[in-house]
């Protein structure tokens, strides 16, 4: 729901102890944007962004809708919760305009009451709002010639998932010089670097889903029972009004902890659990958009074994050294890179390799056990957008070409650190087949291993001027999990 802050902006609250969120966190990503398109070579004055937000579907041919969730360039600029829309913002000016679905009567029957623009002017602190039908008619189209003389269109590459984002496009819009190369460089890099307001939400989403975490933790022993996502759902949804999760919930155990997407349809988080298995729940909720990712790994039962300690402790060796280090203009590389020296390092004394590190990651041997980046980055999306700007190229070599972002590190960011070590018989059989780094492996002590599945520590911080915050808070030292688990049978108190 929306109501009025003590200031008298609208603010987005779902009740009880749940974040207010203003509209003032839009108005200055517009601004924010205005600003970097101002300073941009190639935009001329009189220039406007238009910006297509998320269309509601339905279920293959059903008249079944599923869930609606706002497109995420629209959300940022606008905030808007309803589907069908569109927005224009005039860059010089930074005036802003809404455009809503002109709705039919039938829809105050069947879907709820039919509001006036003035509505929706007000509840997300627009400065107009007129209907979609309208967007070229009465607003864009002049008989002379166009108020704005450039619309500026979204289109661009995700580097994360190589799919191109939609421009938006509308009847009449042919009668306009478009530019489709300017928007996207501009808006990315505004989505990169987060604001006072953005670090807030963030910080909700993380603080909410990190009690989700630690009450799952607290259910295992007693449900043993493989259906524990739903209880994190259940908890970031009633308790934080979170009604969507950032991703599909990952909730692998015992050799499926090495599964590194589980969850899918193919493999859905179905499994029993049993008493000697690892946990590896990766699980995130979102808040108006704006998403967290977390990764707990810790035993069934409670009590880490000694090789289930011996992994877990090499893993969080890797991910404190990472965060150690972690700071403005330091190479999100090399931050990976360090983790799989510690990985490397850990697993000799673990016995599982032998022989020169230095030696070991000449042959990318790190990236057997962490075939998958250390992180990326986070904000509306849980794979945030930005990760590779022009003149930045991925560096083609097992585990980094998997890494999502290959920026300098910036102040203000906000990125996951998830070090893991997995068992992946598929990439252990390529590296006893490839003499390079089967010379490495202690074959007997990594039979051991088979069917360990894997363990990740993934938090996730916010980049500052010398370091970082973390801004997840779940139980992370053997120590922690082992007591935190064991005190499981007293009631769980959740702090929100």
């Amino acid at each position: 729901m929306f109501c009025l802050s003590a200031a008298g902006l609208p603010v987005y609250w779902l009740g009880n102890d749940t974040l207010r969120v203003s509209a003032a966190l839009f108005a200055e990503n517009r601004r924010r944007l205005c600003q970097g398109l101002k300073a941009k070579d190639g935009v001329v004055p009189k220039s406007v962004v238009v910006l297509q937000g998320g269309e509601q579907t339905q279920r293959y041919c059903t008249d079944t809708d599923v869930l609606f969730r706002q497109e995420s360039f629209f959300h940022w600029a606008f905030g808007v919760t309803e589907a069908d829309c569109y927005g224009a913002i005039d860059v010089d000016s930074g005036k802003s305009i809404l455009f809503v679905p002109k709705l039919p009567e039938s829809y105050a029957t069947w879907m709820g009451e039919i509001f006036p623009k003035e509505h929706f002017k007000e509840k997300y602190a627009v400065d107009e709002v007129h209907y979609t039908c309208d967007v070229s008619l009465s607003v864009l189209v002049f008989t002379a010639q166009p108020l704005w003389s450039v619309l500026l269109t979204l289109r661009g590459q995700n580097t994360d998932s190589g799919s191109t984002c939609r421009e938006a496009s509308f009847d009449g819009i042919s009668r306009f010089q478009v530019n489709n190369t300017l928007l996207h460089p501009v808006i990315v890099d505004c989505r990169v670097v987060k604001t006072d307001m953005e670090l807030e939400v963030l910080r909700y989403t993380n603080r909410v889903s990190s009690e989700a975490h630690k009450m799952v933790n607290c259910q295992v022993i007693s449900f043993f029972f493989f259906y524990l996502c739903s209880l994190f759902q259940h908890y970031c949804y009633t308790k934080g009004g979170m009604r969507h999760t950032s991703y599909t919930c990952i909730c692998g155990t015992g050799n499926n902890s090495s599964v590194l997407h589980y969850g899918h349809a193919g493999a859905p988080n179905d499994k029993t659990i049993t008493g000697g298995d690892m946990c590896l729940f990766d699980m995130g909720g979102e808040y108006y958009c704006y998403s967290s990712d977390i990764t707990c790994s810790f035993p069934a039962n409670g009590k880490f074994t000694p090789d289930q300690r011996a992994i877990y402790e090499a893993v969080l060796k890797a991910s404190r050294a990472v965060m150690a280090a972690l700071r403005p203009g330091v190479k999100w590389t090399d931050m990976h890179r360090l983790a799989d020296k510690v990985h490397l390092e850990e697993l000799v004394k673990i016995g599982i390799l032998h022989g020169s590190v230095e030696d070991m990651m000449k042959v990318h041997l790190g990236s057997v056990f962490m075939p998958h980046g250390l992180g990326h980055l986070l904000g509306i999306d849980v794979h945030d957008v930005g990760g590779y700007p022009e003149g930045i190229e991925r560096v083609d070599e097992p585990g980094l070409k998997s890494l999502r972002m290959g920026r300098l590190v910036q102040e203000r960011m906000v990125l996951t650190v998830e070090p893991g070590i997995y068992f992946i018989n598929h990439l252990l059989n390529q590296a006893l087949a490839n003499p390079a780094q089967s010379c490495f492996i202690n074959n007997q002590v990594l039979a051991r291993f088979r069917g360990f599945g894997g363990v990740r520590i993934e938090d996730d911080i916010a980049v500052t001027a010398d370091g970082i915050e973390l801004l997840t808070c779940v139980p992370r030292t053997v120590e922690e999990i082992e007591a935190f688990m064991a005190d499981s049978t007293k009631p769980f108190s959740p702090v929100v």
